[in-house]
């Protein structure tokens, strides 16, 4: 199928960003099967979440993370391209070269940054979802991650498994929760609209002082979606706060049992999560990843306080169905999602 993105380039970009160079001891961290089957058992025990299959654990480099994830972005991102330049006549072919490589490199760009830092995914092509899933661990970045955090490799292998095989269970073991995720992005992508005017023109002052205050609010992606898909971008902010919340939780609850120096090893992650240089923050923010630590903190708070006042069980009632999950405001008001989606509570008698 011929594409207007050149992911050749993609790739290139990527693998030249995220550096190929083997770190030292990442050979330690190939060995992933007996972690990762041990994480699916206790995880299971604990949350209740089981799955008929899970995927096979694969450690990679950071060549074939970068594949992986480009070939995900593909699914997504060719879509909405397909129609760049239609509507310009003789300079559509133009048009298309020169946007396509643009967003090669951006592509490129992002792809490498996170290939630097990923430890470990569960990774799935979203917008297909009968496409098996993949369960990958970064050897190398593993690696570094341990001499970095001072962490014992084999505590730090075990935590990351508890991590992605918690993901590995919500969406195995929740069968409508791949289909929700790719309805929600299909809605999101529905209002994108790749302008070619906007894309080989600078914005004025007035526009460049708009996107300052954006970018101070924390809201570059309503940029990107526009105000009338803000629904959606709500619900699916709040959906990947409690994805990751839980898993987080989870890697608490679980660990503990397990990893004799979880809290050491607990304000390690943190402190590397939030551990950025000054450009490395502006970037990250313009690609989402500020938002993805926020989805970690205020997602874990969230299920930290259900769990401690109902137990794991209410807690997976946020499996029970769409409709179960909570809003951007229930995250900050833990009683008000409890007190909704309790289903034992008897229903309000209509007023006189």
């Amino acid at each position: 199928m011929d594409t207007m993105i050149d992911w050749k380039l993609a790739a290139t970009v990527a693998e030249g960003i995220a550096g190929m160079k083997a770190a030292p001891d990442a050979a330690r961290f190939e060995h992933v099967a007996g972690p990762a089957e041990e994480s699916a058992r206790l995880v299971s025990e604990y949350t209740g979440l089981r799955a008929d299959v899970l995927p096979h654990p694969e450690p990679v480099d950071r060549p074939l993370w970068i594949q992986s994830n480009l070939n995900s972005l593909r699914t997504v991102i060719d879509p909405v391209t397909d129609t760049l330049g239609s509507n310009l006549g003789a300079l559509a072919g133009p048009a298309r070269a020169a946007g396509g490589a643009l967003i090669a490199v951006e592509v490129g760009a992002i792809s490498g940054m996170l290939g630097q830092r990923v430890l470990g995914q569960y990774e799935f092509p979203i917008l297909e979802p009968e496409a098996p899933a993949r369960l990958l661990f970064v050897s190398p970045n593993l690696a570094q991650a341990a001499i970095n955090l001072e962490a014992d490799s084999d505590e730090l292998l075990r935590w990351v498994a508890l991590h992605e095989i918690t993901h590995a269970l919500q969406f195995g073991g929740v069968p409508w929760l791949r289909g929700h995720i790719a309805g929600v992005v299909r809605e999101l992508l529905s209002g994108l609209e790749v302008d070619p005017k906007r894309m080989f023109s600078l914005p004025d002052l007035g526009d460049l002082r708009g996107l300052v205050e954006k970018m101070r609010e924390g809201d570059v992606t309503t940029l990107i979606v526009g105000p009338e898909r803000r629904a959606a971008l709500d619900r699916m902010q709040a959906f990947m706060a409690v994805l990751e919340g839980y898993a987080e939780h989870v890697m608490d609850e679980v660990g503990a049992r397990v990893i004799p120096d979880l809290p050491k090893l607990r304000t390690a992650l943190d402190r590397r999560r939030r551990d950025r240089s000054g450009l490395l923050r502006i970037f990250e923010r313009l690609i989402g990843m500020e938002l993805k630590l926020r989805q970690y903190e205020q997602g874990k708070r969230f299920c930290d306080a259900v769990a401690k006042q109902g137990g794991i069980a209410a807690l997976n009632r946020d499996w029970e169905g769409p409709e179960q999950m909570p809003t951007l405001a229930e995250l900050d008001d833990p009683a008000a999602w409890l007190a909704r989606t309790d289903r034992s509570a008897a229903p309000a008698l209509p007023s006189a």
